[in-house]
């Protein structure tokens, strides 16, 4: 079942009524009582200063394996909010992850940067503009990447991904479309959160990030061959629809709500986005216990 990503961008507070999630607005802005079943619901996202939360909502939503993710007065997200108790053999995994060794996160690091760098390929390619260069990058990627291809495969990328007359430079504080991709790469990041917990491993612990300040550096890891899909997004909403990106619109933002359904094919099968994060993060926890070789990733045709 694909869950839903629910964006709350109004005045209102958040209860539990039995299993439902109840939405109350002010009396002032006249719209009526909703609710939805907390059951459907894989992200939500709270994006205005006047959201009141119940604290039994949040232990249902939380129980639910419900990603919470907290946006800032700028409306762009700040905080992620997830279960500590996702699967039933949580710990045995956690001492798998924990103790892998350094060769496998090596292999592990190599599969998902080759994954990335396909992906940018064909989405470059789908663009009209070569993507041979990456390719190759993809095909010399080593154990590690020692060579660092990931990121001279993100530099000839940012470099011909949009039309040179939009002078794009990729910044996470850089002008927009960047808020359109940054909004975008969080949603992503919750869903893979999200999965990593259901899946038994620890989000904080990665196979190529590290960083001590980053509490999701596993989710980091695992969304590189995820994030061309939500690029591929945001480009047809700057090329061809022509949104003016300069600010996060309600309409903007519905659009990328939608990246959890883009459909992508995994394994050989088309499947919503959603839901081949959930193989991938499982198949990578079965890698870690020694019952795979490969995580399975995304692959763009």
């Amino acid at each position: 079942m694909i869950k839903r990503t629910i964006h709350i961008g109004s005045p209102c507070t958040l209860r539990r009524r039995e299993q439902q999630l109840v939405l109350q607005y002010p009396r002032d802005l006249g719209l009526p009582e909703k609710s939805v079943p907390i059951e459907d619901i894989g992200v939500l996202i709270m994006d205005h200063q006047q959201v009141v939360v119940t604290h039994m909502l949040l232990s249902a939503l939380l129980e639910n394996n419900v990603a919470l993710i907290i946006c800032n007065e700028q409306h762009m997200p700040t905080g992620l909010l997830l279960n500590l108790d996702g699967h039933t053999t949580q710990t045995e995994i956690f001492k798998h992850q924990i103790e892998a060794s350094e060769p496998l996160r090596k292999n592990l690091w190599m599969q998902t940067v080759q994954a990335k760098l396909r992906n940018q390929a064909s989405l470059l390619e789908q663009a009209g503009i070569p993507g041979d260069v990456i390719r190759e990058y993809a095909k010399g990627v080593r154990s590690g990447d020692p060579d660092n291809l990931e990121a001279r495969g993100a530099a000839h990328y940012w470099r011909h991904l949009f039309p040179s007359h939009l002078q794009f430079v990729r910044h996470r504080f850089g002008e927009p479309p960047n808020n359109l991709l940054n909004y975008g790469y969080a949603i992503l990041r919750a869903v893979v959160a999200r999965s990593l917990v259901g899946s038994g491993l620890l989000p904080t612990l990665g196979i190529h990030h590290r960083n001590k300040y980053n509490a999701y550096c596993l989710a980091d890891d695992v969304m590189e061959p995820y994030r061309p899909f939500v690029d591929e997004l945001v480009l047809k909403m700057v090329v061809q629809d022509r949104i003016d990106a300069k600010d996060l619109s309600t309409e903007i933002k519905g659009k990328l709500l939608g990246i959890p359904t883009i459909d992508v094919t995994i394994d050989d099968k088309r499947s919503p986005l959603f839901v081949a994060v959930q193989r991938s993060t499982a198949t990578l926890a079965q890698c870690f216990q020694g019952e795979q070789r490969k995580p399975l990733y995304p692959e763009r045709t």
